[in-house]
């Protein structure tokens, strides 16, 4: 395996693939426009600004593999002027100087859908985030085709894990939980949702990076636990806090009216999609291709809502 890995992004999916590539031997460099506070000891550093050709192509140099786990603000705006360049300036300097890619990506690209989210699903048109995501996916696709490009993106549903403060079930939920208050909801709690556990999402990404290159130029979805509920997994974590469960969740009409004094409201409505209906994301083909074992609720919900105990 190349053990020359460059992480881009150094959130909850950055933190726990470099943690895991580690533990694995990797050599690991992480990059992003700031250094991180704290980095695991022998982790070096490179400041990289997506936005400018000269920085990625000078912050790729020497690598031999690119785990891509970037995030931008979560609004419309901003993912409409800055994902398309970010994805382009990526393309180019992986294509130059030959690394392989892991993209780890989400699944707006689909749109809205009634059934189960499948890899082979056409990409929308559907306004907004939804079509920044498909448009940088033809760019990836459309260099993989005529360039020779080695890249592969890993599609996750929401994620979550110990101490992922912005999750669906962060610092309002299981925090609140863990100092006996009200755990609290913008979405909808009572939809069949599928959620992706952040350290299953490093083993996952780990699983690419060590594929051949006949695995790269396609898409995988990355496996999750049996579908179920926000409330029923708040349940399974509030029980290991020995807490009844107090949830408030905002009815999805209301996010609409939120949405005027509150932007995460307003980004909520736009992707409502997720929330108004099941929401079921089809992984059988990592799942067979890897032999892949998610990790059950019952333990990675645990191991969530502990974290978040551990901090009073």
């Amino acid at each position: 395996m190349d053990s020359n890995v460059l992480v881009l992004g150094y959130g909850a999916v950055g933190q726990a693939t470099v943690a895991h590539l580690l533990d694995k031997g990797y050599a690991v460099c992480v990059a992003q426009r700031k250094q991180p506070a704290h980095l695991p000891a022998g982790v070096h550093f490179k400041a990289c600004d997506v936005l400018n050709a000269a920085s990625v192509k000078d912050c790729l140099e020497g690598f031999e593999q690119l785990v891509v786990a970037i995030g931008f603000e979560y609004t419309t705006q901003t993912w409409q002027h800055h994902w398309p360049i970010a994805m382009r300036h990526l393309v180019d300097a992986s294509c130059l100087l030959g690394l392989r890619v892991v993209f780890v990506d989400n699944l707006y690209m689909y749109g809205p859908q009634t059934l189960p989210l499948t890899e082979d699903m056409s990409l929308t048109s559907h306004p907004g985030k939804p079509a920044v995501r498909a448009e940088i996916t033809r760019i990836w696709e459309d260099a993989v085709r005529t360039k020779g490009l080695r890249f592969t993106a890993l599609r996750a549903p929401d994620f979550f894990g110990p101490k992922v403060l912005l999750s669906q079930f962060g610092q309002v939920v299981f925090g609140n939980l863990a100092k006996g208050q009200t755990a609290q909801f913008l979405v909808p709690i009572d939809q069949a949702h599928d959620f992706a556990y952040v350290p299953d999402i490093a083993r996952a990404v780990a699983l690419l990076l060590e594929a051949p290159d006949a695995d790269f130029g396609q898409v995988w979805h990355m496996p999750s636990a049996p579908t179920a509920t926000a409330r029923q997994l708040v349940d399974i974590g509030a029980s290991s806090l020995g807490a009844t469960p107090k949830v408030f969740s905002f009815p999805l009409w209301a996010l609409r009216l939120l949405g005027l004094f509150l932007p995460i409201a307003k980004e909520l409505w736009a992707m409502r999609f997720h929330w108004d209906r099941p929401y079921r994301v089809n992984a059988d083909k990592f799942t067979k291709r890897f032999a892949f074992k998610p990790t059950p609720f019952s333990e990675s919900m645990v191991a969530t809502a502990k974290s978040f105990a551990s901090d009073r």
